[in-house]
């Protein structure tokens, strides 16, 4: 093999070990990281009490817990996993029957 051919697969080899390394710290620190979409949240003017009887339990939008009591997540809060079912924002839409 020639020197420069050499020189690119030892390269490729050492950027590649370097990503596969870095995949278990991205996880971790992904998981580390709150889990709430604070500038959404501010937008849409979300709220951890209902407004009369609009909540996230009753709303399309609303992604449920393991239990009706957990929190959930939101379609419209991207990355947001800490959304109260007692809680109520301006794109509350109600569940079709």
């Amino acid at each position: 093999m020639n020197e420069a051919m050499k020189t690119s697969r030892r390269q490729f080899l050492k950027v590649g070990g370097a990503a596969l390394a870095m995949i278990p710290v991205l996880v971790v620190s992904g998981k580390a990281m709150a889990a709430t979409n604070a500038a959404m949240r501010t937008s849409m003017k979300y709220q951890d009490k209902p407004n009369g009887d609009k909540s996230c339990a009753t709303c399309m939008q609303f992604v449920p817990g393991k239990t009706a009591k957990d929190l959930g997540g939101c379609k419209i809060f991207a990355g947001d996993t800490e959304i109260s079912p007692k809680g109520y924002c301006v794109a509350w839409v109600a569940k079709p029957k």
